[in-house]
């Protein structure tokens, strides 16, 4: 039976800044329209969240029972484990998509775009197809399409959207932005995991393109946001805070870039999770003002 601590480290905490990261970037390229909403922030933060949660226990569960994580390098997998059974954990990931659902709703209503159920209802299901279903589409090198699209475009533009009932330009920068770091944080994960990944037949970009291109990828996942920043300060001069980004970013890309790998990378995970999160702040913040 799992203790607490270990439920709540097999939802991968240090994931969670790539959910509020956007969310933080729509609402400043809101404010920069003149029609921010703390409110409506807070239920897509809310989503967002909730979703990242769900796809952390989701992928949990299907590497799991398909003996993906019998040898990791990484952190605590419940299934792969056994310190939950699957079904628990399974119902985990199915619980927190239904926490995601009730306040995606919620915003909805607010918001009068019921179209917007559709998109909810493609996300969570993209979540969930990561890794599970019969042919998931993180064992055929598409996670970083699924998290750049999600992760990036949806959560970003989404929260632009039911704020301003609209988008910008700016907006469309900083989902760009945010969806390549989002990237660059799967990418640092499936280069640490490559070794086991081939024995166990997941064939993650990282995988199909090679170590070397996988992280000389990361370094553009992980540079091209900055240059998008400096990009913004074009109508939103405070935007060039993201500059104060550069020195961290190029440590993390250093360091990748030497090869790093097995242990020696869970601290440029961890780090390219704060510079997302970072990059959300300054960025939103430069919108805004």
């Amino acid at each position: 039976m799992a203790t607490a601590a270990e439920w709540l480290e097999g939802a991968r905490p240090r994931t969670l800044p790539a959910a509020v990261a956007p969310v933080l970037v729509g609402t400043g390229a809101a404010a920069q329209l003149g029609e921010a909403s703390i409110g409506r922030a807070a239920l897509a933060a809310g989503v967002a969240l909730a979703l990242q949660v769900g796809v952390n226990y989701s992928n949990d569960y299907s590497d799991g029972i398909r003996g993906t994580d019998l040898e990791r390098t990484g952190p605590l997998r419940l299934t792969g484990s056994g310190a939950a059974r699957p079904e628990q954990v399974r119902t985990a990931a199915f619980a927190a998509f239904g926490v995601g659902a009730l306040i995606g709703l919620g915003l909805v209503v607010v918001t009068g775009h019921w179209w917007l159920l559709a998109v909810g209802a493609v996300a969570i299901l993209a979540a969930w197809s990561y890794t599970g279903g019969r042919s998931p589409y993180g064992y055929r090198g598409l996670g970083e399409v699924g998290v750049f699209v999600f992760f990036g475009l949806v959560a970003v533009l989404g929260t632009t959207y039911t704020q301003a009932d609209r988008i910008s330009w700016p907006a469309a920068a900083g989902a760009v932005g945010i969806g390549l770091l989002a990237c660059a944080l799967l990418m640092v994960n499936n280069v640490r995991d490559v070794p086991t990944d081939v024995l166990a037949g997941k064939r993650t970009l990282a995988v199909r393109i090679g170590e070397h291109r996988a992280r000389e990828l990361y370094a553009a996942f992980v540079v091209v946001p900055l240059l998008l920043g400096v990009a913004c300060a074009l109508v939103a001069p405070w935007s060039l805070l993201v500059l104060l980004l550069a020195l961290p970013a190029a440590l993390l890309v250093t360091t990748v870039r030497l090869g790093a790998r097995g242990v020696l990378l869970r601290p440029v995970l961890a780090g390219t999770a704060a510079l997302e999160l970072a990059y959300g702040v300054l960025l939103g913040l430069g919108l805004a003002l």
